[in-house]
């Protein structure tokens, strides 16, 4: 087996021989905008962006493009007084403008806060005051959102907007920087400087400000040049629905598909449509994709219905949520492709994922620790638990991926090790080949009757009916069992609830789990409660 060697990558034909001749190489100096633009401009001609606008009319950006626009807002913000270890929030959905002002702030190193389009007032405000930010860039769209909370944003100074909006105050992003000068030198940061902060998704509390240093991305590259199967390959085109105000699609698309020069696609979707997926894939001839479960759930009962066979995908990377292998077999056979799952959190990206080409996938499974990375299953005391035996999935520490901390509380950054053990909060446990697997979050484990129930494997097999469109299995108080499993379903296009099919479903949970693992509830909903992201929000689902 042979594969082009095009990233940092040894060329292996086995995991355990990669993982063995694997080492991380981090300077003492990085700078993010050097390594993922800069070193790029030199081709007039190569495209960084192809861009899709809701219209559906597409705008072709070049990396030379996006450094005169970055050096441009780099010297606004130096006239603006904001300078290196200030912080800006970037309100931006999928667009250049997005790309152009991460990179200005690398440049400046000044700290880019990520927040979504979709968050309303209060989520921005805990986000800009939380950051101490002192400009904010956002969309004509969402404008109103920061204007209506500006007065209550102590440190917010500036609002920077892209499009037109019927107001006097703001800043224009093209008018305000068009006559500034497009040369700038970049400021020579640290590897350990603070580059960025992106917020923890919120499924079991309020979001936690995770600060990244510009060595992240190293430590992400090599992780996803894994997870991509030695990408980058010729012709190597990235795209994926994920917001880049979240890390699935900041690091694992935006910043690691412009560090070696691939063209990405990004588009004006708003929220997930499985059909339009399709044609983006087909049209833009995609070759890599990150899908969430959710989204290829989505994908899965779409298919019938529109033309796939234009879909030239080579990748197909799924993480975010257990994957499942009913959902996965699905995958792998309508891409022609085997899934490649990847595990990470805000904090640590990618820390476990498969390979096909390098390992044989157990679907189910999150496979093992990518190449650098030490992983293991730990109790409570962060002591490794023997093979085959539940306990919390943790990375070792130091690792170029990792976080630097929580955003001025060291109290939850100490709580997030145990000795040199980053643990995730998620129960899995790893088998006697080294295969790591996903039971729940440690707050989703469903206590009932003395046993201790995954939510996962319950919702793999439920999703196995072609009844079941989504399901999310979640305890509920009870007094005399602790905890009642409730199975909150969303039916298949065409389906009706009835007791019947309640009575088949728990009947298929019996035959293919146990007895104790039959949902006691099964409610049937229009659809679930989700993060940005498309994470579940059990919580929601506990108190409904």
């Amino acid at each position: 087996m042979s594969h082009a060697k095009n990233g940092s990558l040894p060329v292996c034909s086995t995991y355990d021989a990669l993982c063995e001749q694997f080492s991380w190489s981090i300077p003492d100096m990085f700078n993010i905008a050097d390594a993922i633009c800069d070193r790029w401009a030199a081709d007039e001609q190569r495209v960084a962006i192809t861009f899709e606008d809701a219209d559906r009319q597409v705008r072709q950006v070049t990396y030379r493009s996006l450094q005169q626009h970055a050096n441009r807002l780099a010297n606004l913000f130096a006239s603006l007084g904001i300078v290196r270890g200030d912080r800006i929030t970037v309100c931006l959905p999928q667009r250049p403008e997005c790309a152009i002002a991460h990179i200005a702030c690398f440049k400046s190193g000044i700290v880019s806060c990520l927040a979504s389009v979709l968050f309303g007032e209060e989520a921005l405000k805990h986000r800009i005051n939380g950051s101490r930010s002192r400009l904010c860039i956002v969309d004509a769209d969402n404008y109103a959102k920061i204007e209506a909370i500006f007065d209550d944003c102590p440190t917010l100074e500036h609002i920077l907007v892209v499009g037109e909006v019927d107001a006097a105050a703001p800043l224009e992003f093209y008018a305000a920087t068009r006559d500034l000068s497009d040369q700038w030198v970049n400021v020579a940061t640290r590897a350990e400087e603070p580059a960025w902060i992106n917020y923890t998704s919120g499924t079991t509390g309020l979001p936690k400000g995770v600060v990244m240093p510009h060595r992240a991305v190293l430590g992400n590259v090599s992780i996803f040049e894994y997870l991509f199967d030695y990408y980058p390959q010729p012709g190597d085109v990235l795209w994926s629905q994920a917001d880049w105000a979240w890390v699935a699609g900041f690091a694992d698309i935006f910043l690691v598909g412009t560090f070696h020069g691939c063209r990405i696609v990004s588009t004006s979707m708003k929220g997930f449509d499985p059909v339009e997926a399709f044609r983006i894939l087909s049209e833009h001839k995609v070759t890599v994709s990150l899908l969430t479960p959710t989204m290829l759930k989505l994908m899965r009962e779409a298919s019938a219905r529109v033309e796939t066979d234009q879909v030239q995908l080579r990748v197909v990377l799924s993480g975010g949520e257990a994957v499942g292998a009913e959902l996965a077999h699905w995958a792998d056979e309508h891409f022609n492709l085997t899934i490649n799952e990847g595990f990470g959190q805000s904090e640590c990206n990618g820390m476990i994922g498969s390979n096909p080409k390098l390992m044989p996938v157990r679907h189910g499974s999150l496979g093992k620790p990518t190449p650098g990375a030490v992983c293991a299953i730990v109790d409570e005391q962060g002591n490794e638990v023997p093979d085959g035996e539940r306990g919390e999935i943790a990375i070792q520490r130091p690792h170029p991926a990792m976080f630097l901390h929580y955003l001025d509380d060291p109290a939850a950054t100490a709580n997030k090790f145990r000795g040199d053990w980053m643990v995730t909060g998620d129960i899995g446990s790893r088998d006697a080949d080294g295969y790591f697997w996903f039971h729940g979050r440690s707050d989703d484990v469903i206590t009932s009757s003395g046993y201790r129930i995954g939510p996962t494997e319950i919702e793999d097999v439920l999703l196995s009916s072609p009844a079941v469109k989504i399901v999310a299995v979640v305890g509920v108080p009870d007094a005399r069992r602790t905890e009642l499993i409730k199975a909150v379903v969303v039916l298949a296009e065409g389906v009706q609830p009835s007791e019947e099919l309640t009575a088949a479903l728990q009947d298929l949970v019996r035959k293919k789990l146990a007895k104790h693992e039959v949902p006691h509830i099964i409610e049937y909903a229009d659809s679930l409660p989700m993060t940005p992201t498309g994470k579940i929000l059990r919580r929601e689902l506990r108190g409904s």
